[in-house]
């Protein structure tokens, strides 16, 4: 393992395009969490009375819809991030990180 030198920094190159797709993709991937999140609160709450269950139900779908848009979200901020880098010739472009919405 190589050993780093001390005051010796990291330098990343970022193009501002695509700091502002992953900015904008941030946003949508946070307000989909946040609705994921209401529905299910929502359909916990409706199941408490048996005359809102299937209301409950819905919700609880709607739920599970959002759930799939999640990875939708990511895939598509991969590849629009990827175009933007080849129509750059950003070729030593900041790599993708698990720790990414």
């Amino acid at each position: 393992m190589p050993v780093s030198e001390p005051g010796r920094s990291l330098v990343v190159r970022v193009g501002r395009e695509e700091l502002v797709v992953r900015r904008r993709y941030e946003a949508l991937s946070i307000a989909n969490d946040t609705l994921i999140a209401l529905w299910f609160i929502a359909g916990s709450i409706m199941f408490f009375s048996s005359a809102w269950t299937t209301a409950g139900t819905w919700c609880f779908l709607a739920g599970s819809v959002e759930l799939l848009v999640r990875p939708l979200i990511r895939l598509t901020r991969l590849v629009h991030v990827r175009r933007i880098r080849s129509a750059g010739g950003s070729a030593t472009a900041a790599q993708e990180s698990s720790m990414d919405f």
